[in-house]
């Protein structure tokens, strides 16, 4: 065994050493701040846990746009696509430039007769396998394609702009699936008055309903998968692309709801009731997206609702009224685009 003697002077040294180390830990553990749960974050149950941060803040990434949309995010230059219905416009934004327009007009540039009360500019947006844009265009009443490029003198090409030669209502939101599928959503929000808040007839209208439609871009084949739904919005595939979900507004019969199709008995059913929120909460059941987890991230009354696949509700996060939300590459941040009366952009970070 080895025996160390310390000197008397060595070991106070020592002592003090210790003393000083100690001391100083317990002041910064005493003088940092605790970090309090964001208030504006609300769990119902721990398992969304996993995505969620409840210490991440909201950020405002842009404002004074009419009515934000259609967010999709850009792998290819890290950047946020957005539109402005009511400005006809599609904004980009990234870190290092900010928000600017990239393309106007974006959804009306005259190539189909509408009513021309606001609601004209395009809306949702996809980026396909070769970075070009597909497009829902309101005024235009067509899905259409565009090159990833900003310009003011947009030429957009038509995908699809009929279902048996009725020109549709105003294509609203869409999703795509890896055979080549594009499932989206017609609702007659291009005969809309924004002054009155309800719809328009008028002779322009082809179809007597709104539907809610697939297409396939490598056999240009189009077909009606429902048009038993009064209001379709927001629409999304589940992870396995055997469900599609798809948002039911409130606008007509007043009921709010969260509807789910199985695309092999094409059953469709209710997976979550907007009647179980409370009556007070702000907002709508408008656009939506699905987490790899499965978990749907939709627009809803009170903000941004996190439902299950099995239509339990997860969580909440409070951004305002919503009208759409949309993951980055590596689902790290949850994108969002505020309603009229909230005409902002925003992010949050998620755990990923």
């Amino acid at each position: 065994m080895l025996l160390i003697i310390v000197s008397p002077k060595l070991k106070i040294k020592i002592m003090k050493h210790f003393s000083l180390i100690y001391f100083l830990i317990l002041f910064i553990s005493c003088s940092s701040p605790e970090k309090n749960p964001n208030a504006k974050i609300e769990i119902y149950d721990d398992s969304v846990l996993e995505i969620i941060d409840i210490y991440s803040e909201i950020e405002e990434l842009a404002d004074s746009i009419s009515l934000p949309e259609g967010p999709v995010w850009d792998k290819a230059s890290n950047s946020l696509l957005f539109v402005d219905v009511m400005g006809n416009k599609l904004y980009k934004w990234n870190e290092e430039e900010g928000t600017r327009e990239y393309i106007s007009p974006s959804g009306n540039t005259g190539y189909a007769p509408n009513i021309d009360l606001g609601l004209l500019g395009a809306n949702g947006l996809y980026i396909d396998e070769n970075g070009d844009i597909i497009i829902c265009q309101h005024g235009d009443r067509r899905l259409a394609k565009i090159e990833n490029a900003s310009t003011t003198s947009p030429s957009f090409t038509t995908i699809v702009d009929n279902y048996e030669g009725g020109r549709f209502n105003s294509p609203n939101d869409l999703t795509y699936a890896s055979n080549g599928d594009i499932y989206f959503t017609d609702p007659a929000f291009g005969f809309f008055n924004l002054e009155t808040f309800q719809f328009v007839e008028s002779e322009l209208k082809d179809l007597n309903f709104n539907g809610v439609f697939r297409y396939n871009v490598n056999t240009e084949e189009l077909s009606l998968v429902t048009d038993q739904i009064d209001l379709p919005n927001g629409i999304a595939l589940s992870p396995d692309e055997k469900t599609l979900y798809v948002n039911k507004m409130a606008f007509i019969d007043g009921s709010r709801k969260i509807l789910k199709i199985n695309l092999e008995s094409m059953e469709m059913t209710t997976l979550f009731d907007g009647a179980e929120l409370p009556q007070e909460d702000e907002g709508n059941f408008d656009g939506m997206k699905v987490h790899s987890s499965g978990n749907i991230f939709t627009s809803g009354p009170g903000g941004l609702l996190v439902i299950s696949p099995e239509g339990k509700k997860l969580g909440k996060i409070d951004f305002g009224p919503i009208t759409n939300c949309v993951f980055d590459n590596n689902e790290e941040y949850l994108y969002a685009t505020g309603f009229v009366n909230n005409p902002k952009v925003f992010r949050i970070k998620l755990k990923n």
